[in-house]
This record gives structure tokens, sequence and C-alpha cells, in this order.
């Protein structure tokens, strides 16, 4: 008797005890990722049609990208080398670094076609690395910004403050290297005027220099970097030094020097009076004087257009494969009905 009664008791507890929680989560569309989206199946039609439609959107691109860029006349000169004396070519960092030479130096350049205003200057260096991470932080914005903050020289190790102490502003490795070759035009008897107004962003003559800040202490060390600024005009007028301190993100790069608001034709004779002050020889770096017009895609750059037709090209040849291989050899197509997102009640 007492099995038979172990028996209802066991029954009676197992049933009382409380069921163990289930770890499945609770179903749902979302977690099944079972809601509506849109699932393309890649069928032979569909990939050739796809690569068809981009290479035809790509190549006229291309085409009008390098009509564009071969419409912009360029007219480059490399004049550190050529401005160097006979008799200092194998002491160029001598050469440049004696006040007592003279920099003056004279290119003469022919247009090789008709080259409509605005013509915009730009000197170019090579092997300028501005975007070195020391250099790069070597500012401060706070001082180029507000007077009031003049004694603020924090970051601009080594170049923040004159022998006795006194604040240089603006001050940083940026500033005190800025670039200091001159450029004088003329055609036959003619001068040319270069504009050196509006060459900066407006954003940054109107937020990062201040109409109320004048520089003070630059380039009065004994190691001179560079250019030197008008203390009596302040830093949001001083658009050399603007354009020269957004720095460049390669090792070669052009700088907007000016603008040249008159047209040029073709065979034209221009005589360039410049004077080579700035030293590139230390680091064996290059110089360059550009003279450029623009096109509606912006100076010259045939890359774009070279890569837009790489694209649309290989789109074009990919599309011609795929049709001989579809009609050469097809594969027959599965039945998408007996896809897991075609049955109902999938997931469940």
């Amino acid at each position: 008797m007492s099995n038979s009664s172990a028996g209802p008791r066991t029954a009676n507890a197992d049933a009382s005890a409380p069921r163990r929680n289930s770890k499945r989560p609770k179903y749902s569309k979302f977690t099944q990722q079972e809601l509506p989206a849109c699932k393309p199946i890649l069928t032979p039609q569909w990939v050739i049609s796809v690569f068809t439609i981009i290479g035809v959107i790509f190549v006229p691109i291309g085409i009008a990208s390098l009509f564009a860029s071969n419409k912009v006349v360029e007219i480059v000169d490399r004049y550190d080398t050529e401005c160097i004396p006979q008799n200092m070519t194998n002491n160029k960092i001598a050469y440049i670094q004696n006040d007592t030479i003279s920099k003056s130096c004279v290119r003469k350049l022919r247009v090789p076609k008709d080259m409509d205003q605005p013509i915009y200057v730009y000197y170019q260096l090579d092997n300028f690395y501005q975007n070195h991470r020391r250099y790069v932080k070597s500012r401060n914005d706070a001082q180029l910004r507000d007077a009031k903050k003049a004694n603020e020289t924090s970051g601009c190790d080594p170049e923040k403050a004159t022998a006795n102490g006194s604040p240089i502003v603006p001050c940083g490795l940026i500033a005190w290297s800025l670039f200091n070759d001159t450029y004088n035009f003329t055609r036959g008897n003619q001068p040319l005027v270069v504009n050196k107004t509006g060459i900066s962003w407006k954003s940054d003559r109107d937020h990062k220099f201040g109409s109320n800040v004048f520089p003070k202490n630059f380039q009065n060390g004994t190691l001179i970097g560079g250019g030197s600024l008008d203390p009596k005009k302040p830093l949001s007028e001083q658009e050399d030094l603007i354009v020269w301190m957004r720095t460049a993100a390669l090792p070669t790069f052009r700088k907007l020097y000016g603008k040249i608001e008159v047209d040029l034709k073709k065979n034209d004779i221009i005589t360039v009076v410049l004077e080579n002050n700035y030293n590139t020889y230390s680091f064996s770096g290059k110089k360059k004087l550009v003279l450029s017009t623009t096109s509606w895609l912006g100076g010259k750059n045939d890359f774009l257009g070279i890569g837009y037709l790489t694209v649309g090209g290989l789109c074009f040849f990919l599309a011609a494969v795929f049709t001989v291989v579809y009609f050469v050899k097809p594969r027959k197509l599965g039945d998408t009905s007996y896809l897991s997102w075609n049955r109902t009640g999938a997931g469940r």
C-alpha cells in the first residue's frame, strides 16, 4: 500500500512544480528577418541590363570630362634649377641662404593656345610635406581669430615667442614658413596686373582670421623661415598667409598666387621677373610657376574622365561577355517559388 500511495503524491508534486522558462525567443517577423524587403534575383537579363545602363551613363560623362579637361590651357615652368647662377649650381643651399646674392630671375613663357580670363597663377611645390603632424599642429587658431588672445601661443612650438619672451603673431611653423617668391608679368611692354584679392576662402577670411588681429614680432628672429607680413594690415586681409595656412594633404601641391584678368593670345610671349627667395634646396624640393585657365569642371584633370571611361568600358565589356555566354551556353533558371521568402509560413 505504501508503494501505491507514493505514486499519486509524486505525480502531484511534478504537476505543481514550476515549469522551466524556455529560451526560445518570441516569434516576430523582425527577429526572423521576414519583413517585406526587396530581394532581387540576379537573372542574366538583369545583370546584362545593369552593366549596360552603367556603361551608357559613365562613358558620356567620361568623354565630357576629358573634353572639358582638354579645353583647359596650362603653362607649367620649373624655375628653381634655372634661376641659379652658373657658379653656384653645385652649392645651391649657399646660394639661397646668401642675402648678398641677387635672387632676381627672368623667365620667358610662350602661350600655346588662346587663354581667356581669368587666368589663375599658382605656385607649385614638390616634396614639401605640409601634412606632417607636428607641422600641421604648429598654430594657434584662437590667436588668429581674436586680438585679445594674442598672448596665447600654446601649440606653436618652436615658433611661439622671441628671444626675450614676446609672443609672435601669428605663431607656429606654418606661418613661419610662408612662401615668399614673387612674380611680375609683362606682355611686350604691357605689364600684366595680378589681382591678389579674393584668392582665399571667404569662410577663412570671415571666421578664422580676425579683422582686429595684426602681425607682431613676426620673422624677427635670427632664423627667417619665409615671407614677412605687413604689420599695418589685419590678418583677414593678408590673403597670401590665409592661402598658405590651409595646409595641403599631399607633398606635391599648388596654391593660388593671384589672377590675371586679361585674355592672352596664342604665341604671346610672357616675360616673368621673379624673386627666387624660397628655400626648397635644403630638402630637394621643386618650385614651379603655373598659369592655368579653368572649365566647368575646374582645372586640368584627366584622371576623372579616364576613370569614368574605364569603368564604363569595363561594364560594356562584361555585358557583352555575359550576353555571349547566355546565348552560347545558357543555364536553366531554377524555380524561384522554392526560395525561402516565397514560401508561406517561412521560419515558423
